[in-house]
């Protein structure tokens, strides 16, 4: 009697991703107030995400991951070793995550990113009319295998196993025009999309002056920032979220913990947190052997997989 072979079906596996074309945008840096021009370039797989100063004459090149963290007030500014550096890096970073872009070069030619917006979504929009385009190469991922937390006071920030990659996030502000927002969030293209990536940097009036004391917030406005004064928001349009400062905290969030080298896949769970311990969070996970490895990304990995492996749609809880 012939004995039964049961053949067991794996999930497709997911490809890297490059934009199909250059593109570019000028804007001025939200810190610096220099005006910038930044241009996004296909990279070749396995290149990840790397900024090329151009206006800088040797030793140009910074790659976009967490040990190249050089300073975290405010923003998130990455520099080599030649200490040629590239400031306000998070909000590009997190539209390339939502985008699922792995490979990208992205030339400037100033200190800092330009904030547009200062949301993600310009850069999803040049993402967007560049195009995108598959690679012959699997995506791969830094799965969390053990559970590590760091934490300052009452901030924190915990990584955690869990299959795709999941935001918890709390803040609590003393204005009521913030108070306490909590929401959770499963990241793909659609959910990042509409949920996420129109969220705006915030700061309160009060500030300003302190701020560009020490150099900082000298492009800020209310056309790139939500601004609080006392109990109000000060721009005329109001907020595009009724929680678009909690929102605005995991597009952030999602940006700075793209500097791991690829996306992530276990749950995050931040209160009160910000660029210092996101980056910390990451030096943790990578400091202890045994609580991370790389995968290669397979469809069933992803958040709203059902038994076959496709897609079911996005998660979102706002409290």
């Amino acid at each position: 009697m012939a004995s039964r072979v049961t053949l067991r079906r794996t999930s497709p596996t997911i490809r890297q991703k490059t934009i199909k074309a250059a593109i570019g945008c000028t804007g001025v840096g939200l810190h610096s107030g220099q005006k910038v021009r930044l241009t996004l370039v296909p990279a070749e797989i396995g290149t990840g995400i790397v900024f090329r100063r151009k206006d800088q004459p040797r030793q140009r090149e910074i790659p976009a991951l967490w040990s190249n963290i050089v300073d975290t007030r405010l923003c998130s500014r990455l520099a080599n070793d030649a200490n040629v550096g590239v400031a306000t890096v998070e909000h590009l970073m997190a539209a390339l995550a939502g985008a699922e872009i792995d490979n990208c070069v992205i030339e400037i030619d100033g200190p800092e990113v330009p904030a547009m917006d200062g949301s993600a979504a310009p850069f999803l929009f040049l993402i967007d009319c560049a195009g995108t385009i598959e690679q012959d190469a699997p995506r791969r991922a830094i799965q969390i295998l053990r559970r590590v937390s760091v934490g300052d006071g009452d901030r924190s920030v915990t990584l955690e196993p869990a299959t795709g990659f999941n935001v918890a996030f709390t803040i609590d502000f003393e204005s009521a025009a913030i108070a306490r927002q909590s929401i959770s969030f499963s990241l793909d293209p659609s959910s990042f999309r509409d949920e996420i990536a129109r969220a705006r940097t915030f700061g309160f009036a009060d500030e300003v002056a302190q701020l560009r004391a020490a150099g900082l917030a000298r492009g800020g406005s209310l056309e790139n920032a939500v601004v609080i004064e006392g109990d109000r928001v000060l721009n005329a349009e109001g907020v595009r979220y009724r929680d678009e400062f909690v929102r605005h905290k995991v597009l952030d969030c999602i940006g700075d913990l793209y500097l791991a080298g690829g996306p992530l896949l276990g749950r995050v769970s931040a209160d009160r947190s910000g660029h210092e311990l996101n980056n910390a969070a990451l030096r943790e996970l990578f400091g202890r052997p045994g609580a991370w490895r790389y995968v290669d990304v397979t469809e069933d990995m992803l958040p709203g997989a059902n038994s076959a492996g496709a897609r079911v749609g996005p998660r979102l809880v706002a409290g």
